[in-house]
């Protein structure tokens, strides 16, 4: 499997947790969330992250993170404040605030989709920047 097929992969496992998720965000206003919902915002929450950091993990593999401490540092931002969205939103589920657990849910999502957009900018700038092989023709 390809440096960008596991990145798809990682990406392609996230899309069940990111739509129950969408789900939760877009449920009934002004009644504050069952107790499982703080269950399943912490399990969903979690294994995002952790497919997050994989297809880090391995887009800065692959770029060569060495050398270009830049992408990591940006990347690592990146992460860090999916994990401080994903803890709001864990946060005021248990609190009970629905509307702030819609505006938590909506940035984790919204912040995703960053990662998934950095690692395809750091990945696809690798391959840009990767040499050509030379095809070599069959001898007649």
């Amino acid at each position: 499997m390809s440096d960008a097929d596991q990145i798809q992969d990682h990406r392609a496992r996230c899309l069940a947790d990111l739509i129950s998720l969408r789900m939760l965000a877009r449920g009934e206003a002004g009644m504050p969330p069952p107790r499982w919902v703080v269950v399943e915002v912490a399990r969903a929450t979690s294994a995002i992250l952790a497919e997050a950091e994989a297809a880090g993990r391995t887009t800065l593999a692959t770029a060569g993170a060495g050398d270009n401490r830049g992408d990591e540092t940006f990347l690592r931002v990146r992460l860090d404040r999916l994990a401080t969205a994903a803890n709001d939103a864990i946060a005021a589920a248990r609190a009970g605030n629905f509307a702030e657990l819609r505006q938590h849910l909506n940035r984790f999502d919204a912040l995703t989709s960053a990662i998934w957009t950095v690692c395809d900018a750091v990945y696809g700038a690798h391959q840009a920047r990767r040499p050509a092989l030379r095809q070599v023709s069959p001898a007649p």
